[in-house]
């Protein structure tokens, strides 16, 4: 394992302090939502499927949204769209911290404004994450990389630290409002990236919206190596990831507690996560990045095991801090691959079926989830999702070797060179 160095050296240029920064404001404001909303769900209907369909409202958007965001973000001014798109995400928090705080707000409401949050969300992903070889020197994109990592994981450890006692103190709509204050200043750090001009645009416009979009899937569908792993993290998404996005019926109904209880729970995720996060962009090598991706998910089944077995609420939270580092060693590990191996000219589109994958499957998996819940409660579901998860885990090992030689091999993208 290479010295910290790796991640220092990458955070000393001045374009990936700012980046970094109002990532890691963002995104604690964005836990701080999150948990308050799923919570203000619980409490309005007391419904795990109700629950899953304000996350779902929230993430699913990327089915439709993301490839066409990708597309824009490979032929427009990608500063331009994440502060746009980034704006948006805050207004739309303000509103609904604002409608909550008047009583206002009902579910129905509630769902159509987690919708347009989530379209906000999935055009700022491709646009934010495709600046990200322009902020630092390609030999330190790896641990760029990492460190976007590293700044969600703090911030999903910070959020729910700080929304948790605010929700017990003031209600949820204040945690909310931070989200929106989050975003605001995000937004109004964004002029000071200074990007080159072939990093802001991917290519000139040379056909239309549509044509791009499906250039950008038969590449990814054709490559070797991004198709495999890309569909493989799908799948993982779909079956393993969506635990953490309905947290609150597993809380009361299992665990027997309250808002307090969840907030330890979601920073459990986010300590799991920092910490496998800080070895794997650390590492300082692409070697073995692909099977970290492929075997990491194996840990995440059997740490859910363990959490869907226990009434015990620490075992419950070391469970909860296993999967975070499972699932952040995947994710980190997949996007790096991603990002590396895909032409620059196509990594907006890339990295927008990346947001596709982490946002609406998540979100189907946790609707799914959710309503199996109330018919069968929580435990038979979960498990059969891991017994599905075995059946993707055994391909994705059985293909492993292949994707390895393209995804870490000379071949991969423009950023093989290491």
């Amino acid at each position: 394992m290479a010295s910290l160095s790796v991640l220092t050296r990458a955070l000393s240029h001045r374009n990936a302090k700012v980046f970094f920064t109002a990532s890691l404001v963002s995104w604690t404001g964005l836990w701080m939502h999150r948990i308050a909303i799923s919570w203000f769900a619980w409490e309005l209907t007391g419904s795990a499927f109700w629950v899953g369909m304000v996350a779902f409202c929230d993430l699913a958007p990327a089915v439709v949204v993301s490839p066409i965001a990708g597309a824009i973000a490979d032929r427009t001014d990608r500063l331009k769209l994440t502060f746009w798109s980034q704006a948006m995400i805050g207004l739309v928090a303000a509103l609904i911290a604002l409608l909550i705080a008047l009583d206002k707000m009902d579910i129905w409401l509630l769902l159509a404004l987690e919708v347009l949050n989530g379209i906000a969300s999935s055009f700022a992903q491709p646009a934010r994450q495709s600046l990200m070889p322009g902020l630092v020197p390609r030999n330190d994109l790896t641990a760029a990389v990492g460190l976007n990592s590293l700044c969600f994981n703090v911030a999903r450890f910070v959020g729910p630290a700080l929304a948790g006692p605010l929700i017990a103190i003031a209600g949820v709509w204040p945690a909310i409002a931070a989200n929106a204050v989050a975003y605001f200043v995000a937004t109004a750090t964004t002029p000071l990236l200074k990007v080159s001009a072939e990093e802001r645009q991917g290519h000139a416009k040379t056909k239309s919206l549509w044509g791009e979009m499906r250039d950008g899937l038969r590449y990814v569908a054709g490559h070797p190596g991004l198709g495999p792993i890309l569909t493989y993290a799908a799948i993982v998404a779909l079956l393993l990831r969506s635990l953490p996005e309905i947290l609150p019926p597993y809380v009361e109904r299992q665990f027997g507690l309250g808002a307090e209880a969840l907030a330890i729970l979601t920073a459990a995720f986010g300590v799991g996560a920092l910490l496998s996060g800080i070895f794997v962009s650390a590492r300082g090598k692409m070697h073995g990045t692909t099977k970290l991706a492929v075997f990491a998910p194996a840990a995440i089944s059997l740490a859910m095991v363990g959490f869907i077995a226990t009434s015990w609420f620490p075992f419950g939270v070391l469970c909860a801090a296993i999967m975070g580092a499972a699932m952040s060693v995947h994710g980190i590990c997949a996007q790096t691959l991603a990002q590396s191996a895909s032409d620059p000219a196509m990594r907006g589109r890339v990295l927008s079926l990346w947001g596709l994958i982490v946002r609406a499957f998540p979100a189907l998996g946790a609707l799914l989830l959710g309503a199996a819940g109330e018919a069968f409660g929580m435990t038979l579901p979960t498990l059969a999702a891991v017994v599905l998860s075995a059946i993707a885990i055994a391909w994705g090992i059985k293909r492993l070797p292949a994707m390895a030689r393209v995804l870490e091999g000379e071949g991969a993208g423009d950023s093989s060179k290491r």
